[in-house]
């Protein structure tokens, strides 16, 4: 009786030991509340489907990375009135949560693209420009353009928003990218490349999702 009694007691404090445990080593990501949520929908859509060429889509964007643009903007690393703006409304615990909530969406659709152009930024995308040096766009950000933590996600993004990066890094504006690498990609690129290119990735449905 006393062994069984042990035994028990055992499995018991066990039990309370592994339950404590789950509790510290499982992230707890907060819900965010429609408020907070309210300060991203105005532009980039509660669900991160923004329908404005201008604002990026936030649907599926890979958690880390948002996190790190967001830590940009808060930092002034990255460069954007607007951004800098909201994001001094948020505190940097919350960056955690928002980037979840967006990933957690429905994927952007597909765009069809300038047909004009879908052939030269296929080629871009795969095969990059041999000419000048420029790299093929799947080999950091995937086929499927569905991208990884480090690279982020492009595919059915909306080519005005992709095209006003992509030139921001060519001029300098923009320069928080790692190492340097996407300057030096948007440098060796011409503006006609670049409008093909992004004219590509909207057509590009992630497949892998």
């Amino acid at each position: 009786m006393d062994r069984f009694w042990w035994r028990q007691l055992g499995m018991g404090l066990w039990g309370s030991c592994a339950a404590l445990i789950l509790i510290f080593v499982t992230p707890v990501h907060a819900q965010l509340a429609p408020d907070r949520i309210a300060l991203c929908a105005s532009c980039h859509g509660a669900d991160g489907n923004s329908p404005n060429g201008e604002f990026p889509k936030l649907a599926k964007l890979q958690v880390g990375y948002f996190v790190r643009q967001m830590e940009d903007y808060k930092k002034g690393k990255r460069k954007s009135s607007v951004m800098q703006g909201i994001v001094a409304a948020i505190d940097e615990k919350e960056f955690q949560a928002f980037a979840q909530h967006f990933n957690q969406q429905n994927p952007p659709a597909p765009g069809q693209g300038d047909a004009k152009l879908l052939a030269r930024g296929k080629e871009i995308f795969y095969e990059g420009i041999v000419g000048s040096a420029v790299p093929a766009c799947s080999g950091c950000h995937k086929d499927d353009g569905t991208g990884t933590n480090r690279y982020p996600r492009l595919a059915g993004q909306h080519p005005e928003y992709l095209i006003q990066q992509m030139l921001s890094y060519k001029s300098g504006a923009r320069d928080n990218d790692d190492r340097g690498l996407m300057r030096t990609v948007a440098q060796r690129m011409n503006e006609a490349e670049i409008k093909a290119v992004s004219q590509y990735i909207v057509t590009l449905k992630g497949d892998e999702e």
